[in-house]
């Protein structure tokens, strides 16, 4: 009996230690690749909205990304530039991008880039047929679906070759299959919109009913698509028109509207069940807001209503402190005493040089074309408008080379400046795009906090100011 015990206890110590020895070692996955013209030390790699490594360019502009026990599934690539990619465990993929032509020259090889080369090719479809679309909105709703399936046919015949050939995971066609599909929403929500807009013309028609049914088939919470833009693009058209339908006949509709946002936001919130995914997407809709809003009341209407609904700690500070920021741009207040290098290389602060209406733009020599437009805008205003003062800030840190294009562009230096702490003061002056631009009286109070001197309404808003 003893010899029996002794027998079965080592049979069983034999298949444990068999079962210890043959564990698979958990996958190593490789990204590497090569960056022309490269315009940073580091690409970035991410899952979702989590960073989860920064990787150096060696001294070839080479890189070499090494993780372990990756599920499959989506992931981005970063180098100023950004574009999604798909992993299995254990791929060996290989990538390379010349940043002059991001998107058109990006190119996989290796094990996984046959999937992720479809998934370029049908990017660049997309991208082909932004040309297109245009006159495509203006046709009666049964010939644009025509148009539209043909369209979609054709991605499908590349895709449905692709699967025969490779045999590819659920997990990956799940993915391709969205690309597709979600783009052909995208173009039927877009359509709404532009036929919207035609309401009062004679070119606007009338959508039958079955042309909405594909919004049957939407998914509001896929953990697997969140990230990925074709989906995200599509929700937020979505929301944006379904929005619309709501309040559709009140009078003063506009996009930007305090009523519009707060109801897109109030329908995200209704119908999107992936936290994450709701979470990114009520910020965004939040924060475009409140970079754009006048009426400090209207803004505290929206962030409680954000903070009713996010769940995002991180999310949630980011936005409060853009709020802040944002409310301190409202028209009556002060603007702030922010710190700028004079070209005479001294430190001066903004209240200091305000001594009349004032216009502050702003400019950065990563875009030269938006340099020189926006100096031949503001000429041209400041001839129509001489009782304005139009202020130049540059955004760039480098004062040598920020005097170097005043000194070759003619430009007076007594109306340039250069931001002394750039990522705080645009902070503080919430400045999100290069077409920004903030009106204030001699007082340095302000007048509109978020001017655009390319928009039609600019004029109205310089001349209205003046006949107070």
């Amino acid at each position: 009996m003893i010899k029996q015990l002794l027998l079965i206890c080592t049979f069983f110590s034999l298949i444990l230690s068999c079962t210890n020895w043959e564990e698979t070692p958990p996958l190593v996955t490789y990204v590497g690749g090569e960056i022309v013209n490269p315009k940073g030390d580091y690409v970035y790699f991410l899952k979702d909205d989590q960073l989860l490594d920064s990787v150096p360019l060696d001294n070839n502009n080479k890189f070499l990304f090494k993780t372990k026990n990756i599920e499959a599934g989506l992931y981005t690539f970063s180098h100023v530039e950004f574009q999604v990619f798909y992993l299995n465990p254990g791929d060996s993929l290989m990538l390379r991008v010349n940043t002059l032509e991001f998107d058109e020259s990006l190119s996989f090889t290796g094990m996984g880039s046959k999937g992720n080369n479809l998934l370029i090719d049908l990017f660049l479809l997309n991208e082909a047929e932004i040309e297109l679309m245009p006159s495509y909105y203006k046709l009666p709703p049964s010939h644009f679906e025509e148009k539209l399936d043909s369209l979609k046919n054709i991605r499908l015949k590349i895709y449905n070759e692709f699967v025969q050939k490779t045999m590819p995971a659920n997990s990956f066609k799940y993915i391709a299959e969205a690309n597709i599909n979600y783009d052909y929403f995208s173009k039927k929500e877009i359509y709404i919109t532009a036929n919207e807009r035609r309401k009062d013309s004679d070119s606007y028609h009338t959508i039958p009913k079955d042309f909405y049914n594909y919004r049957d088939d939407i998914n509001f919470g896929s953990d697997v698509l969140r990230s990925y833009f074709p989906y995200y693009r599509f929700l937020f058209r979505y929301f944006d028109n379904l929005a619309m339908e709501d309040i559709n006949g009140k009078n003063n509709f506009q996009r930007n509207s305090f009523s519009h946002n707060y109801r897109k936001i109030e329908l995200i919130n209704r119908k999107v069940t992936n936290d994450s995914l709701k979470n990114n997407m009520v910020m965004n809709v939040t924060g475009r807001y409140l970079l754009n809003c006048n009426k400090k009341e209207n803004q505290e209407k929206i962030l409680n209503l954000f903070l009713k609904i996010n769940t995002n700690k991180n999310q949630i500070k980011e936005i409060k402190e853009l709020a802040d920021a944002s409310m301190q741009l409202t028209p009556g207040s002060k603007i702030s005493n922010v710190p700028l290098i004079s070209s005479s290389n001294k430190i001066k602060k903004l209240h200091s040089i305000i001594h009349n209406p004032t216009v502050l733009y702003f400019w950065s020599s990563t875009s030269m074309n938006h340099n020189k437009n926006i100096h031949s805008r503001v000429a041209d205003l400041k001839s129509k408008y001489p009782e304005y003062d139009f202020i130049g800030i540059n955004t760039d840190s480098n004062y040598n080379n920020w005097m170097a294009i005043i000194n070759k562009s003619g430009y007076k230096t007594n109306l340039e400046f250069q931001f002394e702490n750039v990522s705080k003061s645009e902070k503080e002056l919430v400045i999100h795009t290069i077409n920004k631009a903030i009106i204030v009286d001699k007082s340095g109070t302000i007048v509109n906090g978020s001017a655009n001197l390319f928009n039609t309404n600019i004029e109205k808003s310089l001349l209205g100011y003046l006949n107070q």
